[in-house]
């Protein structure tokens, strides 16, 4: 009976410690380094494979994503509206929406490679890994519309006063 109470005291002092460990710690997702789509997250193979999925796309978002009327264009004026999401957003809405006439049946390595074939027709450019289909890892690139500045921090440059 003494050793199960000496137990029972170990496993709870065990969960106090993983709870404060937890609490101080930042979450992963949020120590994760953020990434643009100026980064070149997808590959010229992956967008390609993309571009050969979107004859699906093409019958309402037109075959060079001009939009036709009802649809919206996926170049251009498509940018701004996804200015300050990430692409677990884009993601999000391909999965729960399209194909119009199929909602939610595309496989999520389809929808990475649409959304690479997206970033590439709209002039963002590649790199040399792939657009990982995780919506954990796609909340971590933002859609930047505009390229971001470069990081100014070490370059030599003094405050002023």
């Amino acid at each position: 009976m003494h050793n199960k109470v000496k137990s029972e005291m170990y496993s709870k002092s065990v969960v106090a410690v993983v709870i404060a460990l937890c609490a101080i710690s930042p979450s992963a997702a949020s120590s994760q380094t953020v990434k643009s789509t100026w980064d070149g997250v997808y590959t010229d193979a992956q967008a390609a494979r993309g571009s050969s999925k979107y004859a699906q796309c093409a019958m309402c978002h037109g075959a060079s994503l001009e939009g036709n009327g009802e649809a919206p264009p996926l170049v251009g004026r498509f940018i701004p509206d996804w200015a300050g999401t990430t692409l677990a957003d884009l993601f999000d809405k391909i999965q729960t929406t399209m194909p119009l006439y199929a909602p939610g049946t595309l496989s999520a390595g389809d929808t990475t490679d649409l959304i690479a074939f997206l970033l590439k027709s709209n002039n963002f450019p590649a790199g040399a890994n792939e657009l990982a289909p995780s919506v954990d890892v796609l909340k971590t690139v933002s859609f930047d519309v505009v390229k971001p500045a470069p990081n100014a921090k070490g370059a030599g440059t003094k405050p002023r006063k």
